[in-house]
């Protein structure tokens, strides 16, 4: 009987469940929405499901354990969800408990950006990078430091979250009470919302005609294919939000100087869109750290990176 762990990666819409053996190998692999809005026990109980589904579509192997990456804050001590952001009303929501009875099994729990980015070190663009730094760019930013194969942890075991360093103190208000974060200029409906503010001196921008001509259903996929497309609005909401993440992107180089970068997420989709503006931000600031030296690559895992990444935290750990 084939030994495998199950990975779940818990986001906002949807919670995915993969069976990965010890080569990192993903056997089987279920998803379903998590429709957070009917509650944390239904949302348990899907989760149940899911891993339950993968677990029938492996063959039903011997279960090692389960490793869990969920959209954060999360509280690895108590096992606990504690997310009113992106799952709201699940605050305080005990995961591990539930699954280790339910399965009989180990259950580590761990923030999302972190499960991603040992994926990456495990399986993918980093592979035994001593120091590698990885960040998500979709509906947030998620980042997560790996160094020598361990997730970098703060006081009390707290994920450090530099999607939320402060860019620019003048600038729009985020959820984490700051204003003129990294996420709130530089995620997905940061670059949405740059779009529809400057519509108006656009009126025949592609990104209009992308929504169908409803400003409320514009998003930064539409934004990113106008300025492929060479859409003069798309271009220019494209280029600020690029400087804005490159100036981030310089902030953890400077701060980290690791060996390699990896880029993942919905918005990275359009990476080449971004790389003009990075490259440009790094060369500038190649005095005090060698910045010219870090790699950044896209990820190589896509959404596969949170499974195989929460996998190998019960691998790692025994």
């Amino acid at each position: 009987m084939t030994e495998v762990v199950i990975g779940v990666d818990l986001g906002g819409t949807v919670v995915r469940a993969g069976a990965v053996d010890q080569g990192a190998n993903l056997l089987a692999v279920s998803q379903a929405p998590i429709e957070a809005h009917l509650g944390a026990q239904a949302g348990l109980a899907r989760i149940i499901a899911v891993i339950e589904k993968t677990l029938r579509k492996c063959g039903n192997g011997h279960l090692l354990g389960i490793g869990f990456g969920a959209t954060g804050p999360v509280d690895r001590q108590l096992g606990a969800i504690q997310n009113p952001y992106t799952l709201p009303g699940w605050e305080n929501v005990p995961v591990v408990a539930p699954l280790s009875e339910h399965f009989g099994v180990p259950v580590r729990l761990e923030n999302d950006a972190d499960v991603a980015a040992l994926g990456e070190y495990w399986a993918g663009a980093g592979k035994d990078v001593r120091r590698l730094y990885a960040i998500t760019l979709g509906t947030g930013i998620g980042t997560a430091l790996i160094y020598d194969g361990q997730i970098y942890r703060g006081l009390d075991g707290s994920h450090p979250d530099g999607g939320h360093q402060i860019i620019d103190p003048t600038g729009p208000a985020c959820y984490c009470g700051a204003n003129g974060c990294w996420e709130s200029l530089a995620a997905g409906p940061a670059i949405a919302r740059q779009a529809r503010e400057i519509l108006l001196a656009f009126p025949s921008s592609r990104v209009l005609d992308l929504a169908h001509g409803d400003p409320n259903r514009i998003d930064a996929q539409m934004v990113a294919l106008a300025a492929r497309e060479g859409d003069a609005l798309g271009r220019a909401v494209i280029e600020k939000a690029a400087w804005y993440f490159s100036l981030g992107l310089v902030n953890i180089i400077t701060l980290f100087v690791p060996e390699m970068i990896v880029l993942s997420g919905g918005v990275m989709k359009s990476v080449g869109l971004f790389m003009p503006a990075v490259e440009a931000a790094v060369n500038a600031h190649n005095i005090m750290v060698p910045a010219s030296q870090v790699r950044i690559l896209p990820a190589q895992l896509g959404d596969q990176a949170g499974m195989i990444g929460a996998a190998y935290t019960i691998y790692q750990n025994g």
